[in-house]
């Protein structure tokens, strides 16, 4: 049953909506206005109807919908093709505590704030106040931002010394700030980048052994769709390609 809280997608033929309900809310459409509380009580799956009489459908959307439909961007975002593998690649999981700088819009903060509940915790670091605010607004939608902890803090600040199991810095020139998150990791632990140029990754790469880390690799992630047509089945003609370099390596 759909209760207050909950974010729902509701979709008709040409459109698609994403509304957290709350009672007493309406939400407006060019189609007509919609009663949240003609929503909470309902199953997904079933509809609801405009003042205006027309339909739509309930439906209980998905990371990867909320993500790439959802969320506001004031910022770039890190894209589901690479934010799942970033995930997996720094084994973050129930429990843990994560490091990410350079929230942006907090994409990737919703799909690792996924990983890391019911116990584990994101601590979120942005230099950037007006980021924050659209973060929080994404991480209330997708319903996960009490695992979310948000931080106006310049990454060149003290952080936490040996506090994190996990670490994923976004910002222009990581290596300056190397010796810093260095320090805040657990030994051994994972740490990842992401930078859209070669020459920043060669600069990381040197800056990543001059402190002692260790198991460093770099990946590239493309994504191409097919045309779901049975007779003509073939690839589109756009597809999302580079997005950015991923950098891995662990604490020594």
């Amino acid at each position: 049953m759909i209760k207050e809280g909950d974010t729902v997608q509701l979709k008709d033929r040409k459109n698609s909506f994403f509304v957290r309900l709350k009672k007493g809310e309406v939400f407006g459409t060019h189609k007509g206005n919609i009663y949240h509380d003609h929503i909470i009580g309902k199953q997904y799956g079933e509809t609801v109807k405009t003042h205006k009489g027309n339909e739509f459908i309930i439906l209980k959307p998905t990371l990867y919908e909320l993500i790439m439909f959802g969320i506001k961007r004031q910022t770039q975002i890190i894209y589901p093709k690479d934010s799942a593998y970033i995930t997996l690649k720094l084994g973050i999981t129930d429990g843990m505590k994560v490091l990410e700088s350079g929230i942006g819009s907090g994409a990737l903060s919703i799909v690792m704030a996924n990983a890391v509940k019911p116990s584990g915790k994101i601590y979120a670091y942005e230099k950037e106040e007006k980021h924050l605010k659209v973060a929080k607004e994404n991480l209330e939608l997708a319903g996960l931002d009490r695992y979310v902890s948000l931080f106006h803090h310049d990454l060149s600040e003290k952080l936490p010394e040996d506090y994190f199991d996990a670490a994923f810095i976004d910002v222009r020139e990581p290596w300056l700030y190397l010796a810093n998150v260095n320090s805040s990791l657990k030994r051994g632990s994972p740490v990842g980048f992401l930078l859209p140029t070669t020459n920043q990754v060669s600069r990381i790469l040197e800056s990543l052994s001059s402190h002692g880390f260790i198991q460093m690799e770099v990946k590239e992630i493309l994504l191409r769709n097919y045309k779901p047509v049975p007779d003509r089945l073939r690839p589109e003609d756009r597809m999302v390609a580079h997005t950015g370099y991923l950098i891995f390596a662990r604490k020594g």
